[in-house]
């Protein structure tokens, strides 16, 4: 982060609206915990609303410094909207992010009359209005999207110049990593949940086929409702396999990797940032759009784990790529500059960069909600 950034963004307090569960990832809530930090780390403050969270997810907003607010409502319901305008007022918030898929165009447009900034994360473009001073889309295919005419007052800030990086990773691209020919284990990570459940299955077919010495490092999220499975089928392959549960380490993880297989959300950024040859797995439809253009920058394949035979696949491309170091260093040299560790920087002068609006006036009078 850029120290003189805080001098225009005071004491801010942002607001972030975003759910995770095993059934919706956690990659909305970890997007919005990495412009949190920054946001934090510049002397501003952050609280959560949250309809949907978990014990792991918790843990992680409270050791960032960030508040942790229920909201106890079907998500994008008027009444969600009705609490977190609440929360917004009674934590005097300057500006509210919102990352789903849930947040229907009256509830983004109620958020917005509320006079706070309202940045938009979005991946689809298809929504009639955004309602967004601050519109976010770090994919390779977001230009292409309608945004001129779904947010045409909005700043756009689209492309790999905005990938939100947490902390922990932004630290691990700066500090000094092995050389890829002496990184003896492939990082096994599919998300915060793994949906699919395919973390599992894949330590089944790849730790058995790894050269001696060489190990499957699985990193497994904190709303996996497998992890206890999981832990079982690490220990039946012993020293081969090395578990980590919501780990805290997950830049050093990846840096440590000499390959690379995740599911293709919120990670990309992250292995792209250090480097890490990688195979994407298209675990939901809606990493399918963009995970075909990053794949043309050459860092990275692409294998859709939504087909019956994904397991199959993904064990014979890993092996094929682990026993091709020539292969895997032209791979990681593609990524070398293709995502900085200035992303959440540029995105909160975007948001922050301007005088907060008079509508949103903290400690209202008792009863009332903007």
């Amino acid at each position: 982060m850029n120290p003189a950034a805080g001098a225009c963004h005071g004491a801010a307090t942002v607001l972030f609206r975003a759910d995770a569960s095993p059934e919706i990832g956690t990659g909305h809530a970890m997007r919005c915990l990495a412009l949190a930090e920054a946001v934090i780390e510049t002397g501003g403050r952050c609280v959560f609303a949250m309809a949907q969270s978990s014990e792991a997810l918790d843990r992680r907003i409270e050791a960032a410094g960030a508040g942790n607010r229920r909201v106890a409502a079907e998500p994008g319901s008027p009444e969600d909207l009705r609490i977190t305008l609440a929360i917004a007022v009674e934590e005097g918030c300057r500006a509210v992010a919102l990352d789903g898929y849930r947040f229907g165009e009256v509830y983004r447009a109620g958020l917005r009359a509320s006079g706070a900034r309202i940045l938009a994360f979005d991946d689809l473009g298809d929504l009639a209005n955004l309602h967004a001073d601050v519109v976010v889309n770090a994919a390779p295919t977001a230009a292409g999207l309608p945004y001129a005419r779904i947010a045409p007052d909005a700043t756009h800030l689209l492309g790999a110049g905005y990938v939100a990086l947490r902390r922990e990773i932004r630290e691990a691209a700066k500090a000094e990593r092995k050389p890829l020919a002496e990184r003896r284990s492939i990082l096994l990570t599919f998300g915060g949940s793994d949906p699919l459940g395919l973390t599992g299955l894949c330590i089944e077919v790849l730790a058995p086929s790894l050269p001696e010495g060489d190990r499957l490092t699985v990193a497994v999220g904190g709303a996996n409702p497998r992890a206890g499975a999981i832990r079982e089928a690490a220990l039946r392959h012993g020293a081969r396999v090395e578990l980590h549960v919501d780990s805290s380490r997950m830049g050093a993880l990846m840096a440590g990797a000499g390959l690379a297989v995740s599911a293709a959300g919120t990670t990309v950024g992250e292995l792209a940032a250090l480097a890490v040859p990688t195979i994407l797995v298209v675990a939901a439809d809606n990493q399918a759009p963009a995970a075909g253009p990053v794949s043309e920058a050459g860092w990275c394949r692409v294998l859709d784990g939504r087909r019956p035979d994904a397991v199959s696949r993904l064990r014979d491309l890993a092996l094929a790529l682990w026993h091709d170091p020539a292969e895997r260093a032209r791979m990681a040299a593609r990524a070398v500059g293709t995502v900085d560790g200035d992303g959440v920087r540029r995105i909160l002068d975007a948001l922050l960069g301007t005088p907060p609006d008079p509508r949103l006036q903290p400690n209202p009078p008792c009863g009332t909600v903007p």
